[in-house]
Formats: C-alpha cells, structure tokens, sequence
C-alpha cells in the first residue's frame, strides 16, 4: 500500500514551481517539434507511397531504416548529455534533425527514401534518453512521473497539431511540389529555429541557474544531492552491473515489445483508417485527433496519480494492456469498420499513457552515469521495436492482403510488454528516505 508522500515547506513549493515554469513548457514545445518530425512520414503515406510507387514493405522498411541509425548513438549520447552539457547536445540534434527533414522533401525513389530515414535517425539518436536525463538533473524523485508526463503530452500534441496541418498540406500543390513534400518541408524549419534558442535558453545544471533565487537554488541543490545519496546507499550500481540487473533486462524488453507495437500502430494507423474507412485524407486526419485527446488526458492523469501515490508498476502495466485489449478486439470485428477504427483509435490513445510512468522506474533504481548509459540502453533496444513493428505490420499486409494480422501482433507486443512489467518487483528507496 503506498501513501501519498509528506508536504514540503514553503521555499521547497517555489523552488519547483520555478523550475516547473521555466523548464517544462519550453521541453514540452521541443517533444512536440521532434515528434512531429519524426512520425510526419506517416500522414505523408496518405500520398507519398502512390506518388513514388511504394509497396508496403518498402514503406514499412523505409520507417524501420530510422531506428538502425537511431540506436547506433543512444549510449555515447546519453552519456555526453550526463557528462558534458545538455543544452548543447540537444540543440546540435535538433539543427541537424530539422535540415534532414526538409531534405526529406525532396526525395524521389526508395533508395533516397531509406538514405532520408537513415540520416533522419543519426540525426536525433539520443535525443529522447538525454532529454529524461536533463529532467532528472532539476526534478526530485516526487515530482519525476508528472515532469516526465509532462513532457511525454507532447507525443498525443504532436499528433494532435501535425493532423490537422496535414490535413491542410497534404491537398496543396506549390511551386510543382507535391503537399507531402511541403509536409516535410514545413515541419523542419521550426526544429532549427529552436535549436538556435536552445543554446540560449536551457540551463544545464542547477548550480549555474541565476534564474532561480539563492535559497531556491539550494535547497533544490540539497534535495537532488540527498536523493543521490539514498540510491547510492540502496544499491550503487556500475554501468556493467546496471546491464546485468534483471529489473533492467525486464525494462528493456518491457519497451522493445511495448514500441514495437506502438511503432506498428503510429506509422500505419492513417493509412489503416483510411483503408478501412476511405474518406478522404483531411478526414482520416480529423480522426486521428481522437487518439491523441485521449493520449494528452491519459499521460497527464496517470502521471500525476503516479505521482501522488509514489506507485510506478501498475500504472505502467494498466495502459498497455488496455491498448493490448483493444488491438485484440480490432482483430475480432475486420468486417465491422466502425467498431475496428474504434477500437484502434482507442487503442492508440490508451498507450501514452504507459510510457512516463515506465520513464520514472530506472530513476529509482540507478544514479550517475549507471542511469544515463542505462537509459541509452533501455532506449536503444526499444527503439529496435522501430524496424520490427513497422516492417512486420506492412510485411503482414502484404502477405496476407488483409489488416487482421497486423492488428494481431500490435495486440500481442502490448499485452505481452505489459506483463513483463506486471512480474518485476522495485523497491523505492527515495521513498523509504522521504
């Protein structure tokens, strides 16, 4: 039974509100930014894969491609975030993501799509690991899940911002390019922009925040320094030990089966609906809004529910096996359109919430450089899930001419992933200092 952890004084309520305002909205936008770019290739699908001639596999493979490169840094970038500066390698990643996106409008052939995907993931390898461990850098164990969600929002905003816009591009015909091309075009401008004011505006560690008053500021110091402190004396894991401890085996393979099923699902889920519906594209778009409302409530719920009962499995378990339930029972109605779309717009809301509560259990576990390198390693394999899930639910496609069968295996990774979650047993010893 967890109860809800103890009031803190006053100067500890200001000191992370201001760290709240100042940091949250501003990591928030750069998710949205990122994500945006980086599942934009699916709302292209509507048009591009007919313009080029793409089969299915070739798309599928083409969206996997990313995550080859994408997990080739993971490690040694989430360690340069640790042991160098945040605000630097964040801001290099999103200049070099936001340039590699527009070129991604001008691509004419699968060998130039897959080229696209490859640099498109070097670009922002790290990317996601580092920008947890910035937060863990300025957030106490108490407040880690919601700042996680909050930042986590931005994956259903992404969604809910991109749809609409593409809905608007995708019909327009510029300077004799296509609309998905102006997608692409479009959507990697604002990455550089705010690659630029990175550089300016994050500040990497709190002892060099003049921002935040005096006594704030040390008593933040104080916090973080005691928490390190009390994981340390629980268990002060190497990063080779880190590698070997089966709680963390148990998160590795939790997220590759829980991404492999999510990458299945958002790279493909405009082309199904539209396959199943077909409306038209700008509807199809409108659609997909629904996922991502439910996503945004759902992360920032269970989040903060997390947060207030100091409880991190079953709120991670609970999600993706609801998403699991639903993928099943799309595979149940394949001639009921109506229920099937249902069921996987419901779907894909339900997992959002599934990933910042998962984000906030290695942070319990290990600290220092044992966490960074292991964040890169949760996140790197996961992010194999990337070339499975996609390839399988195109090579599915093809092969059985019928969207059953992907919609059979999205519902065995999630439910799967969330039964690996629901065997691991973590103690909190941040929770037994408090």
């Amino acid at each position: 039974m967890h109860s809800p952890l103890p009031t803190l004084p006053e100067i500890a309520r200001r000191a992370r509100r201001h760290v709240a305002l100042r940091l949250l909205p501003f990591v928030f936008l750069v998710y949205v930014v990122n994500y945006m770019d980086r599942v934009n290739v699916s709302f292209a699908n509507l048009r591009m894969s007919a313009d080029l001639g793409f089969s299915d596999r070739i798309y599928g493979l083409g969206v996997g491609i990313f995550y080859i490169s994408y997990v080739l840094f993971e490690i040694p970038g989430a360690l340069i975030v640790e042991r160098w500066s945040a605000r630097k390698w964040i801001a290099r990643i999103m200049i070099s993501w936001g340039v590699v996106t527009i070129f991604t409008g001008f691509v004419h052939s699968a060998t130039q799509f897959y080229a696209a995907r490859f640099f498109l993931g070097l670009a922002e390898a790290s990317f996601f690991p580092g920008m947890i461990i910035y937060l863990t850098h300025w957030f106490c164990a108490r407040d880690r899940s919601r700042a996680i969600a909050c930042l986590y929002t931005a994956v259903p905003t992404a969604s809910l911002i991109g749809a609409p816009i593409a809905g608007q591009l995708l019909g327009v015909q510029w300077l004799h390019l296509a609309g998905w091309r102006w997608l692409f075009i479009a959507e990697g401008i604002p990455a550089v922009v705010l690659g630029v004011i990175t550089l300016f505006y994050l500040t990497d560690w709190p002892a060099e925040a003049g921002w935040l008053p005096t006594g704030e500021r040390e008593w933040l110091i104080q916090q973080l320094d005691a928490e390190l402190h009390a994981k340390k004396q629980s268990r002060d894991h190497t990063i080779l030990e880190a590698f070997q401890d089966p709680k963390i085996l148990g998160l590795i393979v939790s997220w590759f089966l829980a991404l492999s099923g999510f990458l299945g699902s958002i790279y493909w889920l405009p082309t199904l609906v539209k396959r199943l519906s077909a409306l038209p594209n700008r509807e199809v778009t409108t659609l997909l809004i629904i996922p991502a409302l439910i996503g945004m409530a759902g992360t920032l719920i269970n989040g903060w529910h997390s947060d207030k009962t100091a409880e991190r499995r079953l709120h991670t378990a609970f999600p993706v096996l609801a998403a699991g339930l639903m993928y099943g029972l799309a595979f149940l109605t394949p001639n009921h359109a109506f229920l099937t779309i249902s069921f996987l717009l419901l779907g894909s809301g339900f997992f959002y919430a599934y990933q910042p509560t998962f984000w906030a259990i290695p942070t319990l576990i290990l600290s220092e450089s044992a966490a960074a390198a292991t964040f890169g390693l949760i996140n790197m394999v996961g992010q194999l899930g990337g070339i499975l899930g996609p390839y399988a639910v195109g090579f599915l496609n093809d092969r059985t001419h019928a969207l059953s069968a992907g919609f059979a295996f999205i519902a065995l990774s999630f439910i799967a992933s969330g039964s690996v979650i629901l065997l691991l047993r973590i103690h909190n010893p941040v929770e037994d200092h408090a």
